[in-house]
């Protein structure tokens, strides 16, 4: 519990002191936000708001994860680095994003296929990486199986786990990117996942399988306890960094942010063998990214739209509401599907 405290009050430091700091560099070089021109007549405004401030998150999360385990002693785990190496690993790709969208001075940076290709080798590296490195009761970060509350069914097989992992490292990353399109949104609705991930790895770690018989009221993952204290440092760097991006915003995260954190999710997901209730706990992210599923699919066999813009948070800003009013009352869902996906988790826990 002291690395978990000591990991998300050091990421809070650094993300919190550490933004402003970000924020003047880009000043300093007029590097700022491109807004598309078929946006939200509101958004010109943003027009010039640093950006790439995701750096902070991505640099707070990984120090607050080490200065935790060295101040307490906590060994390292290698499921703790390779999640925080898929999380980095997005925010390069991320980075290069942001990068050309700020040399090129306009709103479009990589090419979806070199995106979508950056975000499928860092999932098939981690996927890999994540059967390997078994510890002394031969329990590896990732399993080959489909997880929900734990792992469930049959074995999948190597092949079909690198392509299950391929799809919600691009997924989630994507959704996560989908969703920061408004100050605040995405980064406070990731820190509500993130204090679930807490709360769910902590709780396996008091009832882990380690050492004993397998039963369904136990939890055969190899380092909960470290996948708190990765939850927990992610989640004190976007605390840390929502003071800033707050509306309205003095930075945004950029994709270097958002890949990011969808790469984390994924990656505590699978470490937790929990890639199914994620949909649940992530709930808004789901929608947000249904929503330009139907919005583009209708169009192309309608030539009609169903939303005036997709994702859907722009709608209601085309629709009237104010973005304030957005954020709030999608923040409030993100929390309902929380406490829907935490009920679920505990409800094998209540008596009868």
């Amino acid at each position: 519990m002291k690395t978990i405290l000591v990991s998300a009050g050091v990421a809070l430091l650094v993300s919190f002191f550490g933004t402003p700091l970000i924020i003047k560099i880009f000043l300093r070089r007029g590097d700022g936000q491109q807004v598309r021109e078929d946006g939200p007549a509101a958004h010109s405004t943003k027009r010039g708001t640093p950006t790439m401030g995701g750096t902070a998150i991505v640099i707070a999360t990984i120090v607050g994860y080490l200065v935790g385990h060295v101040t307490t002693g906590f060994s390292l785990s290698a499921s703790g680095l390779l999640v925080l190496g898929l999380m980095a690993g997005l925010g390069v790709v991320g980075f290069v994003d942001d990068f050309l969208k700020l040399y090129r001075r306009r709103s479009l940076g990589l090419r979806s296929g070199a995106k979508l290709a950056g975000q499928c080798t860092v999932g098939v590296l981690f996927a890999v990486a994540a059967l390997h490195y078994p510890n002394v009761y031969d329990l590896t970060p990732g399993s080959a199986y489909v997880s929900f509350l734990r792992d469930v069914g049959p074995a999948i097989g190597v092949l079909p786990f690198v392509l299950l992992l391929i799809l919600q490292v691009a997924g989630w990353s994507n959704a996560v990117n989908l969703t920061d399109g408004l100050d605040g949104l995405a980064t406070g609705a990731t820190v509500l996942v993130l204090a679930a991930y807490t709360l769910i790895a902590n709780w396996q770690m008091r009832n882990t399988c380690v050492g004993l018989p397998v039963t369904v009221h136990c939890y055969p993952v190899r380092d909960p306890l470290d996948m708190a204290v990765v939850a927990a440092a992610g989640l004190g760097a976007c605390l840390g960094f929502l003071w800033w991006n707050a509306p309205p915003a003095r930075v945004f995260m950029g994709d270097t942010g958002s890949l990011a954190l969808g790469g984390l999710l994924a990656g505590l997901a699978v470490c937790t063998q929990t890639m199914l209730l994620l949909v649940i706990l992530g709930g808004l992210f789901v929608i947000i990214t249904m929503s330009v599923i139907i919005q583009v699919g209708f169009f192309k066999v309608t030539r009609r739209r169903v939303f005036r813009m997709a994702p859907l948070q722009h709608h209601f800003e085309l629709v009237g509401w104010a973005e304030t009013t957005i954020v709030v009352r999608f923040w409030m869902i993100a929390a309902f599907f929380i406490a829907l996906g935490l009920g679920v988790f505990y409800l094998e826990w209540l008596p009868g």
